[in-house]
């Protein structure tokens, strides 16, 4: 028998781990099982990405679910902006997510959507997490009576989503990196839909390479693929987006806020004239959005406390460098589809490259991301000798650049970032900073 401890499941983005090990079927029933609980009674549209693991998961949850007198519907594989839009169009009582977004094919992982298809408060996860029995890791269900099957789903999705563009996009050519994952049958669809010239690349079915070199966190791939066209590149999930523009430049989420900030502006829809962005969140960006006169407030890393900071400041757009952009009079949450088409309409009524666009747009800081693997990456707000560090080079940047040392919420790990505008210098401090954290933390006592 596995205890579950006091410390919440729930990490920056819902339940994550290696599926069999840290996410079992038994967790999956129990979870489901607990989020029955506090539920009100009625559906809940249960839908996964392509990993091997998703199938077990995914009915053991339902079987969860179904065990506190909800009713599970079985999505199937749908991207996760699908399963949100679903949620709150059907009135469902929540909404969940079968996966390990942008992680390799041996994670998964499970998000829990309210009733309007956002991500759950921190105080709901930690509720459910409390209610979460020790679990049998060898536990494992049997696959009948749970759940039914939704396949018009799949329609209305892609129908509302091609419902949100109204330019003509027939004059596009695109390459679509669906990384093996939630979006290898929805992009093509609706790009297709909207006479889009579209090919596509890592359209596999089966889950087994999701998100390996491929997909947003991989946009070389379909950059070397694109051959001057636009290039697309979702995660497992299709959350999250990252383009390539017409010469194989990565374009990042700052640089597709920024050019969806200035086409709003410019239309007169970017009322407050404001963005969310993050933390994380380029210094060129925020320059660039000053230059404009919008303003830009941070949020913590992770699209749902963006959309919390876009509420309270009443802001329609939102988003993060990793490519989750959410449209506040659109959608509740990041959403890759959802994000390329928007960004494919501005291509489209401006009669302008994504070259062009890019280029106008926002000029980006030299940025060093350095990603330090460590067993606990919360201790490292307890070491003192590693925030002296940061100071001193807070101070040697000053007004120059900046410095954020954070630990993941998805993975082991503590991510050290600096940026100014000389590439060497940002580059030699992230790797001082990246080995003191790693003799300090992983270093036996």
């Amino acid at each position: 028998m596995d205890p579950v401890g006091r410390k919440s499941l729930f990490g920056t983005d819902g339940i994550r781990g290696i599926a069999g090990r840290d996410l079992s079927a038994g967790l999956a029933y129990e979870v489901g099982r607990a989020t029955g609980e506090v539920a009100a009674q009625g559906k809940v549209l249960v839908g996964m990405d392509t990993r091997p693991s998703g199938p077990e998961l995914s009915h053991a949850l339902r079987a969860g679910l179904e065990s506190t007198g909800l009713h599970a519907v079985d999505l199937g594989v749908m991207p996760a902006g699908g399963i949100s839009h679903l949620t709150a169009a059907t009135r469902a009582a929540m909404g969940v997510v079968i996966s390990a977004s942008h992680n390799p094919a041996p994670y998964n992982g499970i998000k829990l959507l309210g009733s309007d298809g956002a991500k759950l408060s921190d105080r709901m996860e930690a509720e459910i997490s409390s209610r979460v029995r020790p679990v049998d890791r060898g536990w494992s269900p049997v696959r009948n009576g749970v759940g039914s099957d939704w396949v018009a789903g799949m329609d209305a999705y892609l129908e509302w989503l091609a419902g949100t563009v109204s330019a003509d996009l027939s004059g596009l050519s695109v390459m679509v990196d669906c990384a093996n994952g939630a979006a290898y049958q929805a992009a093509p669809r609706v790009l297709r839909m909207l006479d889009v010239d579209t090919e596509t690349t890592a359209d596999g079915r089966d889950g087994s390479t999701i998100n390996h070199g491929c997909g947003a966190t991989h946009p070389q791939w379909v950059a070397s693929q694109a051959g001057g066209r636009i290039g697309l590149a979702l995660d497992g999930d299709a959350d999250r987006l990252i383009a390539v523009d017409e010469t194989g430049f990565v374009v990042d989420g700052d640089f597709l806020m920024a050019i969806l900030a200035r086409h709003l502006l410019r239309q007169e829809r970017l009322e407050p004239p404001l963005v969310v962005a993050t933390v994380m969140s380029n210094l060129g960006f925020r320059t660039a959005m000053s230059s404009l006169g919008i303003d830009t407030v941070q949020a913590k890393v992770g699209d749902r406390y963006v959309r919390e900071e876009m509420i309270r400041r009443g802001a329609v757009l939102g988003g993060e460098q990793s490519g989750h952009i959410i449209f506040g009079d659109l959608a509740v949450t990041g959403d890759g589809l959802l994000t390329a088409l928007q960004l494919l309409e501005v291509v489209a009524s401006t009669g302008r490259t994504l070259v062009a666009l890019r280029t106008e747009a926002m000029r980006r800081y030299p940025q060093v991301l350095i990603n330090v693997e460590v067993a606990d990456p919360s201790r490292v707000k307890d070491i003192a000798g590693i925030w002296e560090k940061v100071s001193r080079v807070e101070v040697e940047l000053a007004d120059a650049g900046r410095v954020l040392v954070r630990p993941s919420g998805t993975e082991p790990l503590v991510r050290v970032m600096v940026e100014c505008l000389e590439s060497e210098l940002a580059d030699r401090y992230a790797q001082e900073l990246a080995g003191s954290i790693a003799r300090a933390m992983n270093n036996p006592i």
